[in-house]
């Protein structure tokens, strides 16, 4: 049997919507925070499982999602300069600029290219060294020591035309933002599994320390997904508030230790910009000076200076990231905005809700 088999065994799941079930006549809200987990509750109707006074909301965890409009308009700008090869993940081919995108510029005749790994690109600049070839580095914690090593690579081999233009966020940091708003108000955080097997789960003890906000680190299967609500509800039933891992074999207390010297050789904290959230100190990370020849936005610091302001849009893609707005609450979803001609990037990623409600709930 596979593991994932174990996980989705429906016995199990009948028998912990049974447990969970006693939470009948309970009123509660759980964020998912992880783009991964909204899209894995909506394919196998988890919401559905749940009694009718507990409900599952979206949040900030998708990272092609809350990637701000400036960013993709920088890393566009560049993208149409002579000599330039762009480098990405295949999520954000199809993201919609304010005037174009990477999928349109690559038809116009730009070098754009999908890759799998960072270390993919610094391959293709060490294979053409008359080309800039900038990698876009968008992404959460489990993606960020992936882009440090290929730095590192870079910089030890001397490619110093593989470039990085820096778009990452960090979860903690954005979840405090969050919760300090008046506009959203949740009984519990269901916490990413992926980055948190990078910084442990002792990176948000302040959630329940500081905050009073209860929190279960989950997976992605339906088992880990009912484990973790089950285990958020008992807390809300109990009046404590606390972090359970309920993904212990993934997961640890501690961060990965590996990854964390990887993190903090190459990059430096810095403040972000969000999509929905705005500027939110100490949730980035920029590229350490040893490494500033491989920064994308010191090398094209005068293209970006002239990148105009994003144009405004009715797209309601920021609030759902807020989780003050459900995806079919948006006057474009499933009209002027579907999958194959999408206005925000909520529409567009395989973690997106809006993608995850077109495709498996219909609403």
């Amino acid at each position: 049997m596979r593991l994932s088999d174990e996980f989705r065994d429906p016995a199990l799941v009948r028998e912990l919507a049974e447990r969970i079930g006693r939470f009948s006549g309970m009123s509660a809200t759980i964020m998912e925070v992880c783009g991964t987990h909204t899209m894995s509750v909506a394919r196998f109707g988890l919401k559905s499982l749940l009694p009718p006074g507990v409900s599952l909301i979206s949040g900030p965890g998708c990272p092609v999602c809350v990637t701000d409009q400036r960013d993709i308009d920088a890393y566009l700008a560049i993208g149409a300069l002579p000599g330039v090869t762009l480098a990405c993940f295949g999520d954000m081919i199809r993201v919609p600029g304010s005037a174009t995108s990477l999928e349109r510029l690559r038809a116009e005749g730009a070098d754009v290219r999908v890759v799998y790994s960072p270390i993919d690109a610094v391959d293709t600049a060490r294979g053409d060294p008359g080309r800039q070839v900038v990698f876009f580095g968008v992404g959460f914690e489990t993606t960020i020591p992936a882009i440090a090593l290929a730095v590192k690579v870079a910089a030890e081999g001397k490619v110093s035309n593989f470039l990085v233009y820096c778009a990452h966020k960090t979860i903690p940091a954005a979840l405090r933002a969050l919760l300090a708003t008046d506009e959203l108000r949740v009984s519990g955080l269901l916490l990413p599994g992926h980055v948190t097997t990078i910084i442990g789960s002792g990176a948000y003890s302040f959630l329940a320390d500081q905050l009073g906000v209860t929190c279960a680190v989950a997976g992605f299967e339906p088992v880990d997904i009912l484990l973790a609500v089950e285990a958020i509800l008992a807390r809300i039933e109990q009046g404590t508030a606390a972090i359970d891992n309920a993904y212990p074999r993934a997961v640890r207390a501690e961060p990965n230790p590996r990854a964390a010297e990887l993190i903090d050789e190459v990059f430096v904290t810095s403040d972000a910009l969000w999509r929905g959230l705005g500027s939110i100190p100490g949730s980035g990370v920029a590229l350490a000076a040893k490494y500033a020849v491989h920064d994308a936005s010191l090398r094209f610091a005068d293209t970006l200076a002239a990148v105009p302001p994003p144009k405004q849009t009715t797209c309601k893609c920021g609030d759902v990231l807020r989780g003050i707005t459900r995806p079919s609450q948006c006057p474009h979803f499933g009209t002027t905005c579907t999958p194959t001609d999408p206005i925000g990037p909520c529409m567009v990623s395989s973690e997106g809700a809006c993608a995850a409600a077109y495709k498996y709930e219909g609403v």
